[in-house]
């Protein structure tokens, strides 16, 4: 296993995950409208938006307007109109913002620097990302020899003026003779995957289309891969589409043939939400298949490969055997037994923390599980691989921090831990045929640490610093970062880091920005971000990031304390965090920001909704914020697994009382508003389509923009040739944070220092 490839499951739990880069930019689109922005509400003028009333769903006897059902057609020209609209609004009003320069500036020294990956071996080639000063996108650098000289094999840079082709999945080939990566345009999940001759450094002729998570997984031989792919598209596949992503299947592709000629290995036609991926066993005998109708369990299959390659890989669609089908647990393939008769997983199956398990092929059934790795009853076994033959390596969350050990892969008992300070490990790289092994650390305030550990002495574990990220616009001295646990409503303890500068007066004068997600099983590590210490810098402010129920940080119980029935804990615990930091002399409900993006997108706006005193701005990000209709877009049916949908009589009664669109309402308080409000989203975001957004704003701003109480701006900011924020270039993720960094500044009046 290594982690720069990550699984398919994994993949679509970050689909609705982390990054949330998106920015300006205004629509320059040539169509005629009956879209006519004339009624100026108080302070801002925000556009007239038609309200439909005609359209009105039943939910179980309980009729729901829904005024801007023509706002999901990406394509008319009223959409279109609403767009420019809404950003002649929103544009001026940041560009107006004081200090936009000395913003800019910061942002930019801050992300000036090299950024590096762990190299991934493959033959005698070693194969890794490099970014320096303020490329827009990573390059792609071949060694031969560990500490050979890099060389350029592929720089995306050129693909695109302004960066926004992005290389979203690599996997060279065993031999390391073909290196096959994957592109996506403009933000979209849509890729194409291509094959470059290492050695020539020219690319082979086939592109394979229709993918979203390839799952690139070479044969033996090296002469073709395994993919995952949808079908061709009826209509528009760029991104800008919302139409429902099904059918999924797995082919084989050979190396110089067209993907026509390509041979249809797994389809599942009677279940046409399921995605899915492959693996084949580390002994080479057996494909594993792994398919999930959610983001919470999935399924393993396998079937030999012997039958598939004597058929020279042309065998259509070879017989899938069960091996764990009850739909009862998440499972991550590790490796195989010498004899190649087990099958080792990851499992959360009765173990709540995970654990190891072996599976035998001739009797899958539970009572016949081998227990490698038992269950830590306090730590969170967060991944494992192999190295070396006989060495496992096992990474665990310990109170949000990472543990990384060194174990014996026969009996699982331990022979080092790694000691990485306090923070998170990022990636890793090494098989079990490799006896080096390469992993990168990071935290709040230092960017990033490659280590290589070789295990050719046998038992002797020494990590050399094999590569390492330094900012010159940053002095870890000068700041501080530690963590607090805090109690929630109902009294459970929630971890919350706090990073500041060192000399903070904790007055409650402080501009804040306090960040969450609690979805998906979602783990918010230490981690560096440029943005958060330029907010510390420009603003002499705090950032708080909190730990929420509904992520991972503390295993299933963490996850389901804040998923489904439980989702109220999230935005519970979360109002909590703010309170936390006002009543201990961090801040004031005026001063503090609340930001958050995807799955963080539905935490903001249900919480502003709740408790819109509480804060002074709130910056939601590319926002699930249509909490009835989210499933019938694109992939949104995945994550049924954290929301429930409205289909579902209890799941409707629930996700109506926070569904952020359903709940905007006129503070009671005679002075009440809500916060300052930015909504972000991108216009080629195929994940959480721009329609929750679209919907969103227009409702706020016709409920709560026309009161007279209310002074705060509620604003929405649309970028063009964006998505839901991997792959983002680095220009435009500046030009996003200048961006929300000014609406923070006219909006809360925040100062920027003049030394930035």
């Amino acid at each position: 296993m290594e982690l720069m490839r990550v699984s398919l499951l994994l993949l679509l739990i970050l689909s609705i995950a982390i990054r949330f880069q998106y920015v300006n930019g205004i629509p320059r689109t040539k169509t005629k409208s009956n879209f006519r922005p004339t009624v100026k509400p108080p302070t801002y003028g925000y556009p007239n938006v038609r309200r439909d009333e005609s359209i009105v769903d039943n939910y179980f006897g309980v009729e729901i307007h829904d005024y801007y059902r023509w706002l999901e057609d990406p394509d008319s020209n009223e959409t279109a109109a609403f767009v420019r609209s809404q950003n002649h609004l929103t544009v001026p009003y940041l560009e107006k913002a004081n200090g936009r320069n000395v913003i800019k500036k910061r942002l930019e020294s801050n992300l000036d620097y090299t950024k590096y990956t762990v190299p991934v071996k493959r033959g005698n080639r070693y194969f890794s990302f490099l970014k320096t000063g303020l490329q827009n996108q990573a390059v792609v650098y071949v060694q031969n020899g560990v500490d050979g000289e890099r060389i350029e094999l592929l720089d995306p840079n050129i693909l695109a003026e302004d960066g926004t082709v992005a290389i979203t999945e690599v996997n060279p080939s065993d031999d390391g003779e073909i290196y096959a990566y994957a592109l996506s345009s403009k933000g979209s999940d849509w890729v194409t995957v291509h094959f470059k001759n290492v050695t020539s450094g020219e690319d082979f002729p086939e592109i394979l289309n229709y993918s979203k998570w390839p799952g690139i997984e070479w044969n033996k031989e090296n002469t073709g891969i395994f993919y995952s792919s949808y079908p061709k598209p009826n209509g528009t596949a760029d991104g800008s589409e919302t139409t429902s992503n099904e059918n999924m299947k797995i082919y084989f592709h050979r190396i110089g043939t067209k993907q026509e000629e390509d041979t249809l290995i797994v389809e599942f036609p009677n279940f046409p939400k399921r995605t899915i991926g492959c693996e084949i066993s580390k002994d080479g005998n057996y494909l594993i298949v792994e398919a999930s109708e959610g983001l919470l369990t999935n399924l393993v299959y396998y079937t030999e490969m012997k039958s598939i390659v004597e058929s020279e890989y042309r065998l259509q669609t070879p017989q899938l055997k069960p091996l764990l089908v009850n739909d009862d647990a998440k499972y991550d393939y590790i490796t195989s037994s010498d004899d190649g008769e087990v099958l080792y997983f990851r499992t959360n199956n009765g173990a709540p923390n995970y654990r190891i398990i072996g599976v035998y092929l001739d009797n899958s059934n539970e009572r016949y599980w081998s227990t490698l790795l038992p269950e830590n009853s306090k730590d969170v076994l967060s991944w494992a691989a192999v190295i070396n033959t006989d060495k496992l390596i096992t990474c665990y969350i310990r109170d949000v921090k990472s543990i990384l050990e060194v174990r014996r892969l026969r009996d699982g008992s331990l022979v080092k831990e790694i000691d990485i300070g306090v923070g998170t490990v990022g990636s890793f790289a090494g098989r079990k045929q490799d006896s080096q092994f390469f992993y990168s650390v990071s935290s709040f305030l230092y960017p990033g640490k490659i280590f290589s550990v070789d295990l050719q002495n046998g038992n002797i574990i020494e990590p050399k610093i094999y590569a390492e990220s330094i900012v010159k616009g940053i002095d870890e001295s000068l700041h501080t970062a530690t963590q607090v646990f805090y109690k929630s409503k109902d009294g459970t303890p929630i971890p919350m880091f706090i990073i500041s500068s060192k000399d903070l007066k904790m007055d409650g004068t402080a501009p804040t920005l306090l960040y969450g997600y609690g979805g998906f099983d979602v783990s918010l590590q230490p981690g560096f971000s440029e943005t958060r210490l330029a907010f510390i810098q420009l603003f002499d402010g705090v950032v708080a990031v909190a730990n929420i129920r509904g992520g991972g940080e503390y295993g299933v119980k963490w996850h389901d304390g804040g998923r489904l029935l439980n989702k109220q804990n999230s935005f519970d615990d979360f109002q909590a965090a703010a309170e936390y930091l006002i009543k201990n002399k961090y801040t004031t409900a005026q001063k503090l920001t609340i930001q958050g993006g995807s799955n963080g997108g539905l935490l903001v706006g249900a919480c502003v909704n709740q408790r819109p005193n509480l804060f002074g701005a709130a910056i939601a990000q590319v926002g699930v914020l249509d909490m009835l209709r989210y499933q019938k877009f694109t992939i949104g049916y995945a994550w049924a697994s954290d929301y429930g949908t409205s289909d579902n009589k209890t799941y409707f009664q629930n996700l109506i009382k926070f569904s952020p669109l359903h709940n905007i309402r006129v503070p009671k308080a005679i002075r009440g508003q809500y916060p300052a409000v930015l909504v972000t989203t991108g216009d080629h975001d195929d994940r959480v389509v721009p329609l929750h957004s679209f919907k969103f704003i227009a409702e706020l701003q016709y409920k709560i923009g026309r009161s007279t109480r209310q002074t705060n701006p509620l604003m929405i900011l649309i970028e063009t040739n964006a998505g839901h924020g991997g792959g983002k270039p680095t220009g435009k993720k500046i030009t996003e944070y200048v961006d929300i960094f000014s609406f923070l500044v006219q909006a809360l009046k925040y100062k920027v220092s003049p030394t930035g």
